[in-house]
């Protein structure tokens, strides 16, 4: 039996409709679309992280070298163990939280919030192992779940928009359109790459995004050669909203094998566990353990949507086996150094090519391990390239929403809330809260007890104490 043979019996290809070659399509795909996160998380954490007698540069490369083995081990279980297509890496959003609020905001020490990490991933572990966190994602209301997927759409074509530089912050409207797109190339270059990847899509082309992907990276390289550079808005009235120094060329970063001694890192949360206030650090494990459960749900319920996974109550099959994969990769990943491991809603993208099996998470872990040997290579395709199959798969995903009964206010409410929640706050986590706490609200103003599980109240009731802590200023 040869390889091909091996791989389609192992993951089952047949049953799942799909073949080797689709599903090692979809991997790459994948990959492409989340290879930035390990060039980001590196970047958000070393704010945060202050080893003595390693200069700036070493962190990152060390971090980028975690970054890559956490998402691999946690995509290796996902595509073994799971036999899904999702894809794994530490959370953009936790990365964020663990440090500008709890290292820098809080002042606590970077080791002490790796130990929280680490506690949540084995508190993981033990609720996925007794099906608690199966359990509490099957509560999710019926409309919740339907309008997850779109959603994440909106908020996948958000973060499309703003790395392609379309999109820029406003002090008056919040969000509008770039004020210099003409006159910036990385703008111009991104927009060319996502209608033509249009196009491609809409001709049905196979690989149309790896294709979009790869013609707008080369038309950006083509261009730094010819010296163009992202347009700097430096002296320019406005200009402050757009982000500087993003290069056409990427990352411009170096690297040495130092970057493979992640000693001083791994092991390191251990001493985050001497001196804790426990009160504290029990906040911190709350925030990390919720974000990460809902986010991990979400894009486990709105991606298998998309892959026509779910069954006729719109639940996930052996959700608990993909849930253990996180659980385990967070575990793993705050153990070497690095934040809360997620399920990515990049994952889409492979899905959308195809991707049915974890043969699509196996070629995604591989291109993870590759990358460690061309660690300065991993950033080689500019953000803004990559990023161009976010806005694509946001538009197909969009049209989950047809499933929800909107002609039902019981259901359209919530299904809404969840929908335009997401972008809104930049948030699947709370798009979900959104959604979870109005359902009871709205089923109980219309007399219909009966259609509330217990368990939803008390769901809805864990969502208001949460926003309760996160707003009031406690953290």
């Amino acid at each position: 039996m040869g390889l091909t043979e091996t791989l389609a019996d192992y993951f089952d290809l047949d049953s799942h409709d799909t073949t080797v070659r689709t599903e090692l399509l979809a991997g790459l795909t994948t990959f492409l679309t989340m290879s930035y996160i390990v060039v980001v998380n590196p970047a958000i954490l070393a704010a945060a992280i202050d080893i003595e007698g390693v200069g700036q540069g070493r962190l990152v490369a060390m971090l980028a070298v975690v970054t890559i083995i956490s998402a691999a081990t946690a995509t290796l279980v996902m595509a073994l163990y799971a036999n899904r297509p999702f894809a794994q890496a530490p959370g953009l959003g936790l990365n964020a939280f663990f440090a500008f609020t709890v290292v820098l905001g809080m002042g606590v020490p970077w080791q002490t919030a790796l130990a929280a990490v680490v506690v949540e991933g084995i508190i993981f572990i033990a609720l996925t192992a007794v099906g608690a966190r199966e359990y509490v994602i099957r509560l999710f209301p019926e409309p919740v779940k339907l309008a997850v997927g779109s959603g994440i759409g909106l908020f996948l074509a958000l973060i499309g928009f703003e790395s392609m530089r379309v999109v820029a912050s406003d002090p008056a409207t919040f969000l509008t359109l770039s004020p210099v797109v003409a006159n910036d190339p990385v703008a111009l270059i991104s927009v060319a790459g996502l209608l033509f990847t249009f196009g491609l899509y809409a001709r049905g082309i196979r690989g149309s995004i790896v294709i979009g992907i790869l013609g707008t990276t080369v038309a950006g390289y083509v261009a730094a050669a010819l010296g163009y550079t992202a347009y700097n808005p430096e002296n320019v009235p406005g200009g402050a909203a757009i982000a500087t120094n993003i290069f056409l060329t990427g990352s411009t970063t170096t690297y040495s094998l130092a970057a493979y001694d992640i000693r001083p890192l791994a092991g390191a949360f251990l001493e985050g566990f001497a001196n804790v206030d426990a009160f504290t650090f029990a906040l911190i494990v709350f925030t990390f353990f919720f974000v990460d459960f809902f986010d991990t749900a979400g894009t486990l319920v709105g991606v298998g949507q998309s892959a026509g996974f779910l069954d006729d109550e719109g639940n996930l099959p052996d959700i608990d086996k993909p849930l253990m994969a996180d659980a385990v990769g967070t575990t793993v990943g705050g153990m070497l150094g690095t934040s809360t491991v997620t399920t990515y809603i990049e994952s889409a993208t492979g899905v959308e090519e195809g991707g049915r099996t974890g043969l699509t998470a196996l070629t995604v872990a591989g291109l993870f391990l590759l990358s460690l040997l061309f660690v300065p290579l991993a950033a080689a395709i500019p953000e803004y390239a990559s990023h161009i199959a976010l806005v694509v798969i946001g538009v197909v995903m969009l049209g989950n929403a047809v499933e929800v009964a909107w002609d039902d206010l019981t259901y359209a409410i919530p299904a809404g809330m969840t929908i335009m929640v997401m972008p809104f706050t930049f948030s699947i986590a709370y798009g979900i809260a959104a959604g979870i706490v109005s359902y009871p609200v709205v089923k109980l103003a219309a007399g219909e007890l009966d259609d509330i599980h217990v368990g939803q109240w008390i769901l809805a009731g864990a969502f208001v104490v949460y926003f309760a802590v996160r707003t009031s200023g406690v953290m």
